[in-house]
């Protein structure tokens, strides 16, 4: 699929037609008029978090209105999202069957009504190429897509698109029924009924329910009522109330009072400045207060008081914590046993109506609402007195699969996802470590996984990278890094750095930066290529990391930067010296001194990306480096990379024997921006001490006069500048604040 359009310019329409334009399509946008469609592309350049990699992007989205429907001539894909009303969506089908290309997928993306009933007039023949593709919201951001055919669906039309949402555009893709709600939001809204009954009945607090729901039972931190609030509290109630209408009692007869009152109050969430918490700012700052749910005022936060979910913050295994606090006798089993289970009890009950298999459910609700774990993955590991035991539990999701029809096309088969996670379980960990793990892929493929806490880079795992290095040379073709956590590395492990430097341990200080540059080297000049596969964050050190690999497979979601200056330090790990190499190369042959400039300031300001996109426009990318889609393809993406480079023949490159820097002159300018910062109250007094350390490193340091320099040379000014930065007690202290703060 090469082009799209979008139907509907509102808040969905825009922000599908910009992830299109993300994964590289031509993209247009249509609406009722050709101003309204425009109107729609202009406002995903001002949202945040931005539904754009790059502003660029946005060029890729041409905009016509609904009298002129011409592109769906060459359009392969369709996807209509406009107002959720029944008559609207099927005039809308009748003015672009005649416009339609012969081999044009058409969809809608519609959230409540019946996918079938939206073309039930149209011809056989776009029936058959008709299906639901239902998106969450924000559709960059978020996983789930639901993928809903009809009986008319062609089985190769749900294959194909299945194919492209999965691939190209990144999206974790389930089949569902066309039954109301689909999968996701019918069992989150009813889940989420529960909690507003217990709410309502008096016996639990908002802030109790948040704690109970959040994180400890493998939730988002936003957990219930912060989550309502974000999404709105109007949009969960005609949600619900569309689920009410077509399914009766189990959704309610009436909408909840609590939810009815709210609503006539204006208490909407977020968008109305007020929903079940309200932010007051003040002089002093701004205070969180929660709603009394009895006179509709709000009221200081309470704090929350329930000892059984200290008891199970200990547990570190979800499921564990999950099976302890249903057991509890207290107020969180209580209110657990009352929410938890009857949702399960509930995705149970609806499963052969809703989905092809309990699997689906489960990582519909994961994608979808950002679970941990899915209602059977979860009904699965709780073991208290109203479950089965284990062997009826095995049973009961068999006979669900079982009962399933198979006349619904399921996904082809899911190859290539979490292969670090499949090639574990397979008992293929060559070597392991407290920090991280040699890992074999298979094929010929080795990986270094990273393992500890932010997956900070320590002795261990530097000692595991160079051991990579060696095993990799001696016994495989390749080699990858990278791990399936949610960050690739959020950096170097600066606890023992900052321990040693208080007790002025200068010769240790001085062993770490250059173990640390050692092995970055290392993955550099490996005799088999390496690929550094980074999704999340991925700074400091971990870009570091990144920057020496033979080439890059970044997932699209990947924010990447060298942030030390936030700390007082700059970059050692080889950072500063990777930085001034690749402005040599960025302005091939052109003015050298612009390009250093510009990657100076990238670093001293500390720049970080905002995706994979962006972070080859700041230079952490490079062209040839490649960016994966969908996250959990990435390490079999990087995988392949690695493998195709072996095949071709691959040869190591030697350290740059003559890399470009510009001196006293460049340094000069540099520093002059550095001071004109200072003096505009843009940089502190130790910021631009390290400011010009770093202009110090990046010039070449003592130097008279343009020159070239070794990569050695830079790397050795490098370490000079870092330990001396280690040596003020403004260094320290911040370290030592970034440190404590994690720790809170």
């Amino acid at each position: 699929m090469r082009q799209v359009l979008v139907l509907g310019a509102g808040t969905m329409g825009a922000q599908i037609a910009a992830h299109a334009a993300n994964a590289g399509l031509q993209v247009v946008l249509a609406d009722v008029t050709v101003a309204a469609a425009a109107l729609g592309r202009q406002a995903l350049t001002g949202l945040s978090p931005s539904p754009l990699f790059v502003t660029e992007v946005v060029d890729r989205i041409a905009v016509t209105g609904f009298d002129d429907l011409s592109a769906a001539r060459d359009a392969d894909w369709v996807i209509e999202a406009v107002v959720e009303s029944l008559d609207a969506k099927r005039a809308l089908m009748a003015r672009l069957e005649p416009a339609l290309g012969p081999g044009a997928i058409v969809s809608s993306n519609t959230s409540a009504l019946s996918v079938a009933a939206i073309a039930a007039d149209r011809s056989a023949d776009f029936r058959r190429r008709w299906l639901g593709t239902h998106f969450f919201n924000p559709p960059r951001y978020m996983t789930l897509v639901e993928l809903v055919a009809t009986p008319e669906t062609d089985a190769a039309i749900v294959s194909r698109l299945s194919a492209f949402l999965d691939r190209r555009l990144g999206k974790g893709v389930v089949l569902a029924r066309d039954t109301p709600g689909f999968i996701a939001n019918r069992i989150g809204i009813f889940g989420a009924l529960r909690a507003i009954d217990a709410l309502a009945s008096g016996a639990f607090t908002i802030e109790e329910i948040d704690a109970m729901t959040g994180p400890i039972i493998g939730r988002p931190k936003s957990a219930t009522f912060r989550t309502l609030d974000i999404a709105g509290l109007d949009v969960f109630a005609k949600v619900a109330a569309d689920l009410r209408a077509r399914l009766g009692v189990e959704f309610g007869s009436d909408e909840p009072r609590l939810v009815h009152d709210m609503l006539a109050r204006g208490q909407l969430g977020q968008k109305s400045g007020a929903g079940f918490y309200k932010r007051v700012k003040s002089a002093a700052g701004s205070t969180i207060f929660a709603l009394d749910i009895a006179g509709g005022e709000y009221r200081p936060l309470r704090p929350v008081t329930l000892p059984a979910l200290d008891a199970a913050a200990t547990i570190t295994d979800t499921g564990a914590r999950i099976r302890a606090l249903l057991k509890d006798g207290g107020r969180v089993g209580e209110f657990l046993r009352q929410t938890l289970d009857a949702t399960i009890a509930y995705a149970r009950r609806i499963a052969p109506e809703i989905a092809d298999s309990p699997d689906d459910i489960d990582r519909a609700m994961k994608w979808g609402f950002g679970w941990e774990l899915g209602p059977f993955e979860i009904h699965a590991e709780a073991d208290h007195a109203e479950t089965q035991s284990s062997q009826r539990r095995r049973e009961d999701l068999a006979e669900l699969s079982a009962s399933v029809s198979s006349a619904s096309p399921r996904d082809s088969p899911r190859e290539g996802r979490l292969l670090l996670r499949a090639s574990r379980a397979a008992s293929r960990v060559v070597r392991s470590n407290a920090g991280a793990s040699l890992i074999d892929l298979g094929d010929g493929a080795l990986a270094v996984e990273f393992h500890s806490k932010m997956n900070t880079i320590g002795g261990d795992v530097l000692a595991m990278l160079e051991d990579g290095v060696r095993e990799a040379t001696a016994n495989f073709r390749a080699l990858i890094v990278g791990s399936e956590a949610e960050l690739f590395s959020a950096g170097a492990n600066l606890m023992l750095l900052v321990l040693e430097a208080q007790e002025s341990n200068w010769d240790e200080v001085d062993a770490m930066v250059r173990a640390f540059q050692r092995a970055t080297m290392a993955l550099k000049t490996a005799a088999v290529p390496v690929v550094a596969a980074p999704a999340g964050l991925a700074l400091g050190g971990g870009c570091e990391i990144c920057l020496h690999a033979d080439r890059v497979q970044a997932a699209a979601e990947t924010y990447m930067g060298l942030v030390e200056v936030g700390v007082g330090l700059i970059p050692a790990g080889g950072g500063s010296k990777e930085m001034t190499l690749r402005a040599n190369d960025r302005a091939a042959g052109g003015d050298v001194d612009a390009a250093m400039q510009a990657a100076f300031e990238t670093v001293a300001l500390g720049k970080v990306s905002t995706s994979a996109p962006d972070a080859r426009r700041l230079g952490y990318l490079r062209d040839a480096d490649g960016v994966s889609m969908n996250r959990e393809r990435l390490i079999a993406d990087a995988k392949a990379v690695a493998l195709a480079r072996a095949d071709t023949g691959y040869q190591p490159p030697v350290p740059r024997p003559a890399i470009r820097v510009g001196g006293a002159d460049l340094y000069a300018r540099l520093a002059l921006g550095v001071h004109l910062a200072h003096r505009a109250g843009r940089a502190t007094d130790h910021d631009a001490l390290v400011g010009r350390k770093l202009a110090w490193v990046m010039t070449g340091g003592n130097l008279t006069h343009a020159a070239t320099v070794s990569e050695q040379h830079l790397l050795d000014l490098e370490r000079e500048a870092f330990l001396s930065l280690c040596g003020e007690a403004e260094t320290l202290n911040r370290i030592s604040k970034m440190l404590a703060k994690k720790h809170t």
